[in-house]
């Protein structure tokens, strides 16, 4: 298995021109993990400032990387995984859980996935999606609000306070670390394509070979997978 990083509106352009989002999720080729699955625990004393807004949802140790660390080793053992779901209105784990199934290929999006390098060696390949200031900002505010239930003041301060210092301090540093910068993000659809011709590669057993020497870990098929031992990486 592969696995990869990039960001949320790329990922979803890839699974769209795979065509994985019209088949059902025991028989996906492709998985997609996302970061905000994966925030901490709050103690009531966090909790309390979350609900005020005066939380930092940006920093890095706001994620349980050992939950990450775990999951990501279970699915590149071939493994089926219970991701836990985010609540962002109440600010904690829902008492539910998403069932991800043995896939060849995993993308895995968040903005500080690079951050640790126990994580950043696990995907083989890393991709920083490249975006202007503004837009990450408008998109952001039209999340919040329309999403999570948060309002204009409370956005634009959480954006000043804790958003873009800390884009600044932990996210762009570690832009040095990918394999592939897309400028434009999704609608960048020359790099995107490129990118799922790659997958297609992977899907279709062309890079096999290939991977032995430069990807480690492109394993047998999820279907093959599920009746005998992988070893597999996310992407």
């Amino acid at each position: 298995m592969e696995l990869r990083f990039m960001n949320s509106s790329v990922c979803e352009k890839i699974m769209e021109l795979l065509g994985q989002n019209e088949i059902d999720h025991h028989q996906r080729q492709v998985a997609i993990l996302s970061q905000d699955s994966f925030y901490r625990e709050l103690t009531p004393e966090q909790k309390a400032k979350a609900l005020k807004g005066q939380f930092n949802f940006d920093h890095p140790d706001a994620f349980d990387n050992e939950l990450v660390m775990k999951t990501l080793w279970q699915i590149m053992q071939g493994k089926t995984v219970q991701i836990p779901v985010y609540d962002f209105f109440t600010h904690s784990r829902k008492d539910e859980f998403v069932t991800v199934y043995p896939a060849d290929v995993v993308l895995f999006e968040g903005i500080l996935m690079f951050y640790s390098q126990e994580i950043r060696d696990l995907f083989q390949m890393k991709l920083f999606v490249d975006t202007d200031a503004d837009t990450r900002l408008s998109r952001r505010v039209l999340r919040d609000i329309g999403e999570r239930g948060r309002d204009l003041e409370q956005v634009l301060t959480q954006y000043i306070t804790f958003v873009k210092p800390a884009f600044e301090e932990f996210c762009l540093p570690t832009k040095k670390y990918a394999d592939v910068i897309i400028p434009r993000g999704a609608d960048n659809l020359v790099a995107i394509n490129l990118i799922v011709q790659h997958i297609q590669d992977i899907l279709n057993g062309g890079l096999t070979k290939r991977h032995s020497g430069c990807m480690n870990g492109h394993s047998t098929p999820a279907r093959q997978r599920r009746t005998s031992e992988s070893s597999s990486r996310p992407h």
